[in-house]
């Protein structure tokens, strides 16, 4: 692959997170461990439920002045393969090292994770740091870009129009935005599903020309879709399944066209605020409320790793340039896998999903891993995992400040990856990086 290519693969998914680059040594990466403690959140109480019983311990006598032995504790049995297993420090000792490996070998200067389950307890750290140049530690507290994550408030947005009767699922994006190849034919489904047959605007080498000699640079929706439209189209509506970040501009100017607002102001008004987010945000520029982590790519004019935290996200749009924080996400994961915002129809129809990956499906605007319900997000500087699994009614939080790959695989799967082998053997995510251009 041209250096060229290399690049433009990571682009085409900065708002999907589905390719990344390898990382040169970063400094600071995996550093500040001992600085974890005073980021570390404690442990719910029911993390230590599940503390052994004392030998020898009292118990009640079966009857008046009758002397019962007590028995030598027995073991419980180990809980089965599937079953969500109690966060007890233990458990907390090994997501700690399996996150430091992971941490290291993909040279991340920091991390931060939330797992939890109902009545299992929860394991919420935060490990290396925020700033390269001051070295100030990473914590759970910060604000970060979730980049593909986007998509998840885009289509809710959408599909709350179809719950109010204002657009269809099968409706040609022709009806609401014009000159669009195959419009006529491509549905507003088909774009959420990722199979319209577009070209992804994010792989077209003039996009990254322009992109990266001046990242702080505003794009347009139109100016996206220029870049896509000036390519055929790959394949026939609904043929496969092919991430592609044009999809989601569309949908996006379907919901400014239908609700009459800018897609900004919906969605912070009718999804983020009736969803109890807190410190949730659709930018309307470069703006990145403080507390935040400083976020470092290659994804640059020279492959030089650079600080990408001030860059513009509007290039991404309604695909991916969504500001969110571990605890609005947190609720968020099982907002969107439950379908809290839509009714119990519509959620159905967002969860039918289809053949996308190895092991992975997806629906309208989200993937099913393994079980897992969510999704990833990745732009420059930084990459999310938000994901929900209903069997445990668990939730899973990654957010890191980098999107440079290790040896081809994303380091949000690999967080992901790692965590889940431990907690969810049944359940292991597993999502794969696309081994083409364009995702």
């Amino acid at each position: 692959m041209t250096t060229h290519r290399r690049r433009s693969a990571v682009m085409a998914a900065a708002a999907a997170g589905l390719v990344a680059l390898s990382l040169p040594a970063g400094a600071g990466a995996g550093a500040a461990y001992a600085r974890d403690a005073a980021a570390t959140v404690p442990y719910a109480p029911s993390t230590v439920a599940n503390a052994p019983a004392v030998p020898n311990a009292p118990t009640a006598p079966t009857a008046p002045a009758v002397t019962v032995p007590v028995p030598a504790p027995t073991p419980a049995p180990p809980p089965a393969s599937d079953e969500f297993p109690q966060l007890t420090p233990a458990v907390a000792r090994q997501l700690d090292d399996a996150i430091r490996k992971v941490q290291t070998e993909a040279k991340v200067p920091g991390v931060i994770v939330a797992l939890s389950a109902p009545g299992k307890g929860e394991y919420v750290r935060s490990f290396g740091i925020a700033d390269k140049a001051t070295g100030a530690p990473m914590t759970p507290g910060l604000n970060m870009r979730i980049g593909s994550e986007t998509k998840t408030f885009t289509v809710t947005a959408l599909l709350e129009l179809v719950d109010e009767g204002k657009v269809g699922l099968d409706d040609p994006i022709g009806k609401y935005v014009e000159g669009v190849p195959n419009g006529d034919r491509i549905t507003l489904r088909q774009l959420a599903e990722m199979r319209s047959g577009l070209f992804n605007y994010s792989e077209d080498e003039g996009f990254f020309k322009a992109l990266t000699s001046d990242p702080r640079r505003p794009f347009t929706p139109q100016e996206l879709l220029a870049y896509s439209f000036r390519h055929p189209v790959l394949f026939e509506p609904g043929a496969k399944f092919y991430y592609c970040n044009t999809n989601l501009i569309l949908l996006g100017l379907v919901v400014e066209k239908v609700s009459g607002i800018p897609l900004a102001e919906y969605i912070n008004r009718e999804v983020v605020e009736p969803a109890g987010l807190r410190h949730t945000l659709f930018p309307t520029g470069a703006e990145f409320p403080k507390p935040h982590a400083h976020g470092y790519t290659d994804q640059t004019a020279t492959g030089k790793t650079e600080d990408a935290t001030d860059w513009n996200p509007s290039w991404g749009w309604a695909a991916g340039a969504m500001i969110s924080d571990l605890t609005d996400l947190r609720s968020w994961a099982k907002t969107l896998a439950t379908g809290t915002l839509l009714t119990p129809a519509t959620q159905a129809e967002r969860l039918k999903v289809i053949d996308a990956l190895p092991g992975t499906g997806y629906g309208l605007g989200i993937f099913n891993v393994q079980g897992w319900i969510g999704h990833n997000g990745s732009l420059p500087g930084y990459q999310s995992l938000t994901v929900y699994l209903p069997q445990a009614q668990a939730t899973l939080v990654v957010l890191l400040n980098t999107d440079i790959a290790y040896q081809g695989s994303e380091p949000s799967t690999l967080f992901g990856r790692a965590i889940t082998e431990i907690v969810t053997p049944e359940h292991v995510f597993t999502l794969p990086a696309q081994p083409v251009t364009g995702h």
